[in-house]
């Protein structure tokens, strides 16, 4: 199994006017017929020509040899026969990939997505395909971003897990550069569309994987077995017409024995016997929820020994969750939590402080603060803040963010720094909550937040054991806590870049 990491992307510079009333309809135009659509080129081909494909390849060439060698020899019922099995052979993979691609097309159909443009001075939605070089979107909560974009007003949490495997949000602002696929969390912005199409980074990568062919391991089964086959068989017709010419047998007699020694060593039975069990294969995957797209894929994921998993939503949820809490002396974990959720966001989709929310809910706190006022997460102060009236203390001001900047606006604590580096240290990702007065802040506790394995992984490695095959988790971060968490162990000699199960 191939993983295709993503490449730098080339950045096309827009020759059109880029200015605060945007792309104009026939600048845009003209920038369509350069760069084309801002989609992937449709790689399906016509079905007259998939049908003739399925007669054009080394198993089918078998096939049809053995057809020739049966009308030479004046056998028509056989050669017939074995035609027979040829189209039959070909209509099922044509039918069974047929309705596959159907099912594909129309889900792309209905996730088809659109975009804000500004185009001539009004922003309109558009059909995301329609995007060029040059054009101003908006990226909005919860939208997805259609194009490479240069960002230029505004701020946005971006989820990139789809293109970099990293669970927690980035935080964009004027002059990031995010690419096509990432979803928008947090915020809103305005950015220069710079690279459509394949010209994306997320372009680039799947031209290297449309790209990238190999011969099937069921064309290789068969083709090994005929070789062997055709080796056998051709010690045998060396046999056959030594022992002929040593008899003077007549050539119109040796012919003959010569052709059906040959054709015995064509397996006629064995692609469409392949086939028929691919697409039985296909059709219990079907029941499963699995869309099979090309019937030899069957054969293929059957043959895997070495399978290389994505960590974030594969073995993990692609969800945070808070995974502990460390409390400073004179606090706990429920008090911690409760401050750190007035802190946060309510009903937005800022996976952070829906973790800390989450999370605050299953704690039990007496005489809760009431939150008075609320200040969201700003990327230029890394903190968010709130202003709450606590029964026992009076006002207070809260404060939740990264630790360095927490920590110095707080009262200093000898053992915060200590345990923000252990956190750090086992992959996590670290909140510092501050709460008191203005001019008394003491650090309450330290967060920490993870995207933990789901819970059918360990399973599932425990089942690829059993099969024999070796999973190795590819990831940059926090390998051997998750190896952990799916039940699996690290090997003491991982393969580069990735954790062997």
């Amino acid at each position: 199994m191939a993983l295709a990491l993503p490449l730098a992307p080339t950045l096309v510079s827009a020759p059109g006017k880029e200015s605060p009333a945007g792309l104009t309809s026939d600048e845009a135009h003209r920038l369509s017929e350069t760069f084309g659509p801002n989609s992937m080129p449709d790689t399906s081909s016509h079905p007259a020509r998939n049908a003739i494909e399925k007669l054009w390849a080394p198993i089918p060439w078998m096939l049809e040899a053995a057809i020739v060698l049966e009308l030479v020899l004046g056998k028509y019922v056989e050669a017939g026969i074995i035609a027979a099995l040829l189209f039959f052979n070909a209509a099922l993979g044509f039918f069974q990939e047929g309705r596959a691609q159907a099912t594909l097309a129309a889900l792309k159909k209905r996730l088809a997505m659109t975009a804000s443009i500004l185009r001539d001075g009004v922003w309109k939605n558009h059909p995301a395909s329609d995007l060029v070089p040059g054009d101003i979107i908006k990226l909005s909560l919860g939208g997805v971003v259609a194009a490479d974009v240069r960002l230029t007003e505004g701020n946005v949490l971006l989820d990139q897990s789809m293109l970099t495997g990293e669970s927690i949000g980035t935080e964009a602002g004027p002059g990031f550069q995010t690419y096509a696929g990432a979803l928008v969390r947090r915020g809103e912005a305005v950015g220069s569309v710079t690279a459509t199409g394949t010209r994306t980074k997320f372009g680039r990568t799947a031209e290297l994987i449309r790209g990238a062919h190999v011969v099937s391991t069921q064309q290789k089964a068969v083709l090994r077995v005929v070789r062997n086959l055709a080796m056998f068989n051709g010690g045998l017709i060396i046999i056959l017409v030594s022992y002929a010419l040593a008899h003077a047998m007549p050539w119109n007699e040796i012919v003959p024995l010569v052709l059906t020694a040959v054709l015995a060593s064509i397996p006629v039975a064995l692609p469409a016997t392949f086939t028929l069990a691919s697409a039985l294969g296909a059709r219990a995957l079907a029941g499963e929820g699995v869309l099979t797209t090309r019937l030899s894929a069957v054969d293929e994921a059957a043959s895997i020994d070495v399978l290389c998993a994505d960590k974030t939503g594969t073995l993990t949820r692609n969800q945070l969750k808070v995974t502990a809490v460390q409390p400073m002396p004179g606090f706990d974990d429920a008090r911690v939590l409760a401050w750190a959720a007035l802190a946060s966001s309510d009903g937005g989709q800022d996976p952070v402080d829906g973790a800390i929310r989450s999370a605050a809910s299953e704690k039990v706190v007496s005489n809760a603060p009431k939150l008075l006022h609320f200040i969201p997460f700003d990327p230029a102060t890394k903190m968010s803040e709130a202003t709450a009236a606590d029964p026992n203390l009076g006002t207070l001001r809260i404060i939740k963010g990264a630790f360095a900047v927490v920590s110095r606006l707080a009262a200093p604590s000898p053992i915060a720094p200590v345990a923000a580096n252990e956190l750090e240290a086992k992959g996590f990702r670290v909140l510092a909550v501050a709460a008191g007065p203005q001019a008394a802040m003491k650090l309450a506790g330290l967060i920490a937040l993870s995207d933990p394995a789901r819970e059918d992984s360990a399973a599932l490695v425990r089942e690829l054991k059993t099969l024999g095959v070796r999973t190795v988790m590819v990831t940059g971060d926090a390998p051997h806590r998750i190896a952990r968490q799916a039940g699996a162990r690290t090997c003491c000699a991982p393969v580069p870049d990735g954790t062997e199960f």
